[in-house]
């Protein structure tokens, strides 16, 4: 088959590789409906993730289950289904506490921009819908596998409660799906911060209630007046940059929460900064697996609309033009159609 290989920054190519096959008796193999860009494949893009040779690419994916090892009792071929980037057992202590990505035998998905991908830890990774879904719920579907999953984490780790007051930090497709996500869970204000029209225009959508395009110290000042003084309970930090982390705990009140899930790059901390700020900050690799269930039946019920978040749709031929438009930021999230 063709799938998408990373082989430097800026060098991505839809070329021929081996098909995938199951290669442990708990691996299952699914043909993708559809699959998308992440903004983490943008720091290897951008020469600003090491890359040990060619990769790989796609951790998000939704599709029909074709193939599964002797070991796998709760899937089996012919349903939809549903996975994370992380992969795990949902059986080991630190699932059983809810943080699937950081399981005992985790792995990270790879592969997934391909018209079909290998899923180990099928039975703890994969959760099958009752029925088919409709052709229009496959993009909505699709982004429950990543991107809404780990926007609706940074909104759980942040506290976001019914009432509460929310700034999310970081406009792309996390941070978007950041807003969608303390939108459900009930706050009552919720800022987002973006300088840029259409995502703007989206986030409101989604539930914000104002907008604050101020970045840095001008951004925290904006938030700091727009709350007398007091910041916000809950801060949502979709970035992972050093600006924008210090963003956050500059609008965290004290006793406040920061989830933060943007991969850092460049941060750095200070202690004495940590010790009087008296903030809560939890964050890392969203453990998807606990939010799907109730993430798909929201999708499947028409309660929310996550999939509004892919503003350009590409052939997967043409995927290499999806990694272009997202880092021109032409596009917020770029999904690739698959056709096999």
């Amino acid at each position: 088959m063709y799938a998408t290989v990373m082989h430097g920054p800026g060098d991505v190519r839809y070329e021929r590789v081996e098909d995938p096959s199951i290669l442990k008796p708990t691996d299952a193999i699914i043909k993708l409906s559809a699959t998308c860009i992440c903004g983490s494949d943008l720091w290897p893009y951008r020469g600003l993730q090491p890359q040990n040779g060619p990769a790989h690419m796609g951790h998000e994916y939704c599709g029909t289950v074709v193939e599964v090892g002797a070991d796998v009792r709760t899937i089996r071929p012919g349903q939809f289904v549903v996975g994370s980037f992380c992969l795990s057992d949902n059986t080991c202590p630190h699932c059983q506490f809810g943080f699937q990505s950081s399981c005992q035998q985790r792995e990270f998905m790879s592969g997934a921009q391909a018209p079909y991908a290998r899923v180990p830890l099928a039975d703890g990774t994969l959760v099958a819908t009752a029925e088919m879904p409709d052709a229009d719920m496959i993009p909505h579907m699709l982004a429950v596998s990543d991107v809404l999953g780990t926007g609706w984490y940074a909104a759980d780790a942040a506290g976001v409660r019914e009432g509460g007051t929310v700034v999310v930090v970081g406009d792309g497709a996390v941070g978007l799906m950041g807003v969608l996500a303390a939108s459900q869970m009930g706050a009552a204000r919720i800022i987002a911060m973006s300088r840029h029209p259409d995502r703007q225009k989206l986030a409101r959508d989604f539930g914000a209630t104002e907008i604050v395009e101020e970045r840095g110290e001008d951004g925290i000042a904006r938030i700091m007046d727009m709350t007398n003084g007091i910041g916000a309970e809950s801060v949502l930090e979709c970035v992972g940059m050093e600006q924008s982390m210090q963003q956050a705990m500059g609008i965290c009140r004290p006793g406040g929460t920061i989830g933060y899930v943007g991969v850092p790059h460049g941060v750095n901390l200070d202690g004495q900064k940590l010790f009087f700020n008296q903030q809560r900050m939890l964050g890392g690799p969203a453990p998807v697996r606990r939010f799907l269930p109730d993430l798909m039946d929201r999708v499947l019920q028409g309660r929310i609309q996550p999939g509004r978040v892919f503003d350009l749709v590409l052939p997967i031929e043409q995927v290499a033009e999806g990694y272009k438009a997202m880092d021109e930021r032409r596009a917020i999230k770029t999904m690739l159609r698959v056709d096999a």
